[in-house]
């Protein structure tokens, strides 16, 4: 069964951080682009961050760049997004997205076909 499945979520104080995690099985995730999605509360999904097959490229939204730091290992089948310097505005469910057949970074959920469930981040000021 392919799957994804988010963990490293939970409530912190602004300033603070956190790792998400994003653990595949079912598949080969090393081979694959891997997206980072937040849902805010009443607004749209966003993509905030990307890495690509080879982990040579990565993008970053620019309301993140500087305090989102995305990787990746092959040897555990798992992608990361390292959250520092959290603020109030980074609260949101956190989805980590891939796609079979995706090698390189878009910021298009279009793109995505494989999800995970979410982990939710509440920052508190």
């Amino acid at each position: 069964q392919v799957q994804l499945v988010e963990s490293g979520g939970g409530s912190v104080r602004a300033g603070g951080s956190l790792k998400l995690s994003c653990v595949a099985s079912g598949f080969n995730l090393e081979n694959l682009a891997v997206g980072w999605f937040r849902q805010a509360p009443g607004k749209e999904r966003e993509g905030v961050s990307c890495i690509n097959k080879n982990g040579d490229y990565t993008y970053y939204a620019d309301s993140v760049k500087g305090r989102y730091t995305i990787s990746r290992s092959g040897s555990e089948n798992t992608a990361y997004l390292q959250i520092d310097h959290l603020k109030r505005e980074d609260t949101g469910v956190y989805y980590c997205a891939t796609d079979l057949y995706l090698q390189s970074c878009t910021t298009s959920s279009f793109h995505f076909g494989t999800w995970g469930q979410g982990t939710q981040v509440i920052v508190s000021s």
